[in-house]
């Protein structure tokens, strides 16, 4: 392509491989920021704290709901599983219907299973059922809220990634993980504020149907992208799969040997302790009771972890986002050995009249694991640029450790002659030896956050725009877009000239230099020099270094 009515104008591309496919400036796509953004995130912060309620639910109460119903312990225990059992598909299917049909259709389906759940699990409290008749109804609501659950987990962030900014994902992210978190801690204090558990039931099924309506505020994309990542077209959970196994994939999916291993430690490390939390809502009243504590005591300890982990979170999320941008690896490597020893040390301080040492222990590990939830959902989607697929298999990862710590620890429950009856001792020690052994990885953590890197250097060279009519006057920038990739353009000059006849000589090989420079030509010999760099993926980006001015020709050199 040359200068043509540019004076003094030279040909500068002279064998450029498909030059001839770039015949004029692309058209520019905004990056913008919504400010319904933010009805999206509370539509996704009341769903999932519903949600959250109804796993936990019968934690504080399981002794009185056995004692109610006519059946086991281990039954009611079961009414935890089955939430874990469920998520562990549903987490996978979520998706590949949100990739499908979109943001808002996937929500709708968690919203009809929500419903569903809230009035057959009331179904089972009618007192003219057998016991046996009760608890599959029960059985049954659970596990239509247990395909709900994910929906509002998994979505997090990818729904951030579409929506938010640098300065703003990791913070969004961090405010529909915590949904959940919150959701138990109201169910663990209010399930045993009610005065039976059959009235205990009717109130959550209140409040679940109540919550619908939030559905209406979540919507699917915004119409132009707030971000270089929130761009792209979401990657299947499929191609996820082979890279993690190191097959091969699409250049967007690829992922290195390093990513690859680290993607593994994040995994084990928050499937360990997403899964010890789990493990002690569903388990709190049958660690605590056989040594002295009521169900109130033990409702507040679970609360207490969830809420100052969810307090430390709000503090600490937009520190990440707009101070401490690149240390996720840094900050996971110091917390995960705290609440690794945290754990450890319950082993020691379930003991009777120990309830002031019991409480801070739950404020460290509820701090520690909560501020740790974003961030590794966050870190997961930077090693892996598939925001819904990483998000998938990390909570599938934590439900798994959940359902494994449950069952063990149910069966490791000390008989009625041990002192005290009933005791959980043996169960506490295999519940933190679990904890130790995932935490430990975490000291082999690299950590590199490839796609903040790439949405930065994407943001920086932008070209400045006054486009009218955005909500939110929140225009973040624009990018060009070409269809040639780069091993197409293969620079053959190493000088540039202008309008004016000015020339500048370009630095570096021409055949490996990483930046194209372009240069727009105009009357009264006004130049505008932009510095492109051109992407593998066909994303040219340009800098803006200049007044803007007619545009009568490209010089690509």
């Amino acid at each position: 392509m040359s200068s043509a009515g540019c004076p003094g104008g030279k040909e500068t591309v002279t064998s450029v491989a498909h030059a001839e496919n770039v015949q004029e400036v692309p058209d520019i796509v905004e990056y913008r920021l919504y400010k319904q953004r933010f009805s999206g995130l509370l539509g996704f912060i009341i769903l999932g704290i519903v949600t959250g309620l109804q796993w936990s639910w019968f934690g504080p109460i399981a002794t009185n709901t056995a004692d109610e119903f006519n059946i086991s312990l281990s039954q009611v225990n079961w009414l935890g599983n089955i939430t874990f059992c469920v998520y562990l598909p549903a987490s996978f299917i979520v998706p590949v219907i949100s990739t499908r049909y979109g943001i808002r259709r996937c929500s709708e389906m968690g919203g009809v299973m929500l419903l569903i759940s809230a009035w057959v699990r009331y179904a089972g409290t009618i007192r003219s059922l057998s016991p046996q008749s009760a608890y599959v109804l029960l059985f049954f609501g659970q596990f239509f809220g247990a395909i709900s659950q994910p929906v509002f987990q998994v979505l997090a962030p990818m729904f951030s990634e579409r929506w938010f900014d640098l300065r703003g994902r990791t913070t969004a992210t961090m405010a529909i993980a915590i949904a959940n978190p919150i959701g138990s801690a109201l169910g663990q204090l209010l399930s045993p504020l009610m005065s039976t558990p059959r009235r205990s039931i009717l109130t959550l099924g209140i409040i679940s149907t109540a919550a619908l309506p939030a559905i209406f505020l979540i919507s699917d994309s915004p119409p132009s992208p707030p971000t270089y990542s929130g761009s792209k077209q979401p990657l299947s959970l499929t191609s996820l799969c082979r890279a993690i196994l190191g097959l091969s994939v699409s250049d967007e999916a690829h992922m290195s040997r390093r990513e690859r291993i680290d993607f593994a430690i994040v995994m084990f490390a928050f499937g360990g302790l997403e899964g010890a939390i789990n493990a002690l809502s569903v388990l709190s009243a049958q660690w605590f009771e056989p040594v002295g504590y009521s169900d109130t005591t033990c409702g507040l300890l679970g609360a207490t972890l969830f809420l100052s982990g969810i307090i430390a979170a709000i503090i600490t999320s937009p520190l990440f986002d707009r101070v401490f941008t690149h240390v996720m690896g840094i900050t996971l490597r110091i917390l995960v050995p705290i609440v690794s020893l945290a754990w450890l040390s319950l082993i020691w301080a379930i003991i009777p009249n120990n309830a002031p040492a019991l409480f801070v222990l739950m404020v460290v590990i509820g701090s520690c694991s909560v501020t740790m939830l974003p961030l590794a959902l966050e870190l997961g989607v930077e090693l892996t640029r598939n925001a819904n697929g990483s998000s998938a298999i990390l909570w599938c990862s934590g439900n798994l450790f959940g359902i494994v710590l449950i069952l063990v620890e149910g069966a490791l429950r000390a008989p009625s002659t041990a002192d005290p009856p009933y005791n959980m001792r043996d169960a506490l020690i295999f519940h933190d030896c679990v904890v130790m052994v995932c935490g430990s990885f975490i000291f082999f953590l690299h950590a590199k956050q490839a796609r903040r890197e790439m949405d930065e250097v994407m943001s920086k060279d932008m070209v400045s725009g006054t486009a009218p009519g955005t909500a939110d006057a929140g225009r973040i920038g624009q990018f060009n877009k070409t269809d040639m990739p780069l091993s197409k353009v293969v620079q053959t000059t190493n000088s540039m000239q202008d309008g004016a006849g000015r020339s500048e000589i370009l630095s570096g090989d021409p055949q490996t230099r990483p930046s194209t420079r372009i240069t727009y030509c105009g009357e009264g010999n006004v130049s505008e020099k932009c510095i492109g760099r051109a992407y593998s993926n066909g994303d040219l980006q340009i800098r803006q270094e200049a007044n803007e001015m007619q545009k009568s020709s490209v010089e690509v050199s």
